[in-house]
């Protein structure tokens, strides 16, 4: 218990670590674990390559579906097609590149120089994005960095099972087959469990709050288990099952995004310390120059030509395919799917897993601190000062019927200086309570918002979207939101979606009946007043 603990302190002061450094966590967690293994201060003999690859894909899955949680669908939808072809094509591209260069330049056989290939070929989006957070980039590049490395772990685990099969390795057309039919199943069993498990999340109150964060998580490792029972990829079903679950405004979304993150660090943690203990330092010096000459031709040839090659058909500035070449990180993945072969007893397979962890190591320590430098040199590195997302929380009151809405208002957001009654907020929604500087009351309509406020929102179950929406609009493109291009909730029935005139002036035509139709209420309720006053004189 006492090193557990003290494996843990150290764990969390690695993540501090890295954070300040610009190094990903992953190298500070494969350090413990050769600290405490074969080798290091205690010397703990640990060699089932077996038990480790359970556990490492367990680790993934957990690490998959707080990924896909954490996916916006708004920025990976424009890079699907992008990131499919690089997932597909490029993955071809990448083995092949790195399998020639590992036969030829380091003179491994041919199916060593494929695992190798094949392994090497997935990309970690933990990795790329624990360097990359205090540099913020366009979305279309982080949408496809981030849909790539939710993609490409099935078709590169396909490839490295089947290429680690004793025996003659299936024709390539099989092989294409193959990965065609376990995508397609994978992507059906995502989305559907998906879908039913956010649909009965948003429908079913649960007696605890804190039961969300499970029931999200078990779903999404549900989907994994059906996907690799019907014999698709688990992979791919568990990343979409998260992507939809994430962005479907499930109730408590803020308590169960900080659960899944921290049973992501959690999985990463012990993932990393594990595959350290499994690795023998002194074994590793024959196998150091042989994982540079490898590692130069994936990072050098191999992801440049993936990339170029694979978005040919989209038009992206050379720039962001210049970063997205250099935004290669390998992490868990290659080292786990490296133990396949040890699992297998393919000939030679140790060596393999040695190459690929020094491989990992060398060119995290390389690409990592460089990659926010690369982002700031090309100019393509966006401005932090814009608006930043409202935080919003959502609790059921199921008896009621409604939902109450905590909103909170952060720095950069454009609801600031914006009144209560400037939300135009739909019928059946009303702000009813505003904290401010610990200190909550009432607003009325003339109340201006100010960042750092909370809110706390009624609204009934038709309207709690529109009211949401309505919210984010107005967090985004401020008051204006309507004729900004951002869409806004004008009434219970108008929207406005776009800058387009007719658009405008028809919401603007709108207003001003409204308007006028309240002036003329007004002044025939103070007329009548005015006579009822007469008449009881």
């Amino acid at each position: 218990m006492l090193v557990c603990s003290l494996v843990l302190l150290v764990a969390v002061a690695a993540v501090r670590i890295s954070s300040r450094s610009g190094l990903p966590s992953l190298l500070l967690y494969l350090g413990i674990g050769i600290v405490m293994g074969q080798d290091g201060l205690f010397d703990v003999k640990f060699d089932n390559a077996e038990l480790t690859q359970v556990i490492g894909y367990a680790a993934l899955v957990v690490i998959l579906a707080e990924g896909g949680l954490g996916t916006k669908w708004k920025e990976i939808r424009p890079a699907l097609p992008a990131a499919a072809m690089l997932s597909l094509v490029g993955v071809a591209i990448s083995v092949g590149v790195t399998a020639a260069g590992a036969h030829y330049l380091v003179g491994l056989e041919w199916r060593q120089s494929l695992i190798i290939g094949a392994v090497v070929s997935s990309t970690d989006a933990a990795a790329v994005f624990s360097v990359l957070r205090k540099v913020p980039l366009p979305s279309r590049i982080t949408g496809v960095l981030e849909a790539e490395s939710g993609f490409n772990d099935a078709p590169v685990v396909i490839l490295v099972v089947a290429f680690s099969t004793v025996g003659t390795v299936d024709s390539w057309y099989v092989l294409v087959g193959e990965i065609a039919l376990e995508l397609a199943i994978g992507a059906a069993v995502g989305i559907a469990v998906g879908w039913l498990g956010s649909f009965g999340l948003r429908h079913v109150a649960l007696p605890a709050s804190g039961l969300y964060p499970i029931a999200v998580m078990a779903i999404a490792v549900s989907a994994y288990a059906a996907g690799a029972m019907l014999h698709g990829s688990g992979f791919l079903a568990v990343y979409l099952a998260a992507m939809i679950l994430g962005n479907a405004k499930l109730p408590h979304w803020p308590a169960t995004r900080g659960f899944a993150d921290g049973l992501g660090w959690l999985a990463q943690i012990g993932m990393f310390v594990l595959l350290g203990l499994l690795v023998t330092p002194h074994d590793l010096l024959d196998d150091f120059w042989p994982a540079v000459v490898v590692g130069l031709v994936l990072t050098v040839v191999a992801r440049p030509l993936e990339v170029f090659v694979s978005l040919a058909p989209f038009r992206l500035p050379w720039q962001e395919k210049a970063l997205m070449s250099w935004a290669g990180l390998r992490g868990a993945v290659p080292i786990i799917l490296a133990t396949i072969p040890m699992v297998s007893g393919i000939e030679g397979s140790t060596r393999v897993f040695n190459i690929v962890f020094v491989l990992v190591i060398v060119y995290t320590l390389i690409q990592g601190p460089t990659l926010p430098w690369l982002a700031k040199a090309l100019n393509i590195a966006e401005d932090p000062s814009e608006a930043a997302d409202l935080g919003i929380e959502s609790a059921p009151l199921e008896r009621l019927r409604g939902h109450l809405l905590s909103v909170a208002i952060p720095a950069k957001s454009k609801m600031h200086g914006v009144e209560v009654g400037e939300l135009r907020l739909p019928s059946g929604a009303a702000v009813t309570l505003v904290v401010r500087d610990g200190k909550s009351f009432v607003p009325i309509p003339a109340t201006v918002l100010r960042r750092g406020d909370e809110l706390l929102v009624v609204t009934t179950d038709p309207v709690r979207d529109a009211a949401e929406a309505r919210l984010r609009a107005v967090g985004e493109g401020g008051k204006l939101a309507g004729w900004l291009g951002t869409g806004s909730q004008l009434s219970g029935e108008e929207t406005v979606t776009g800058p387009h005139p007719a658009g405008v002036l028809k919401a603007a035509k709108k207003l001003g009946r409204a308007d006028l139709s309240k002036k003329k209420r007004d002044a025939a309720a103070r007329e009548a007043k005015a006579r009822e006053a007469k008449a009881h004189h």
